[in-house]
């Protein structure tokens, strides 16, 4: 199967456009190597795609001719991608910012004091 079908029906990116720029761009490996759109991809083949900042690395276990839908594209692939480490004693929530209750007035005065604003 091309690799730029693979990445759309196992739903790793939403358009086979966009895997096709993907792999232009040579932000799609398979066993380490850039690979363009056009490659073969069986499985037990390993996929590391870089797509917006994040980084996937998959292992291919089977594929299919047609997309079809999310549950069954998921059982297509095993997800191999490292954990990304976090500092001890810091949850981060998605914008990158140390989760918990937002600072009180009180508190934007005591740290704009501290700053010197």
């Amino acid at each position: 199967m091309r690799l730029d079908k693979f990445l759309q029906v196992s739903r790793l990116v939403k358009r086979r456009t966009l895997a096709n720029e993907l792999c232009d761009r040579g932000r799609v490996r398979v066993n380490g190597q850039r690979a363009k759109a056009t490659a073969s991809v069986k499985a037990g083949d390993v996929l590391t795609v870089t797509s917006l900042g994040r980084l996937s690395v998959v292992r291919i276990l089977g594929s299919l001719d047609r997309r079809g839908p999310a549950g069954l594209a998921r059982t297509l692939y095993q997800d191999l991608t490292p954990q990304a480490p976090t500092a001890p004693g810091q949850a981060l929530n998605g914008t990158g910012r140390q989760s918990g209750p937002r600072p009180t007035k009180r508190d934007r005065r005591r740290l704009d004091a501290l700053r010197g604003s």
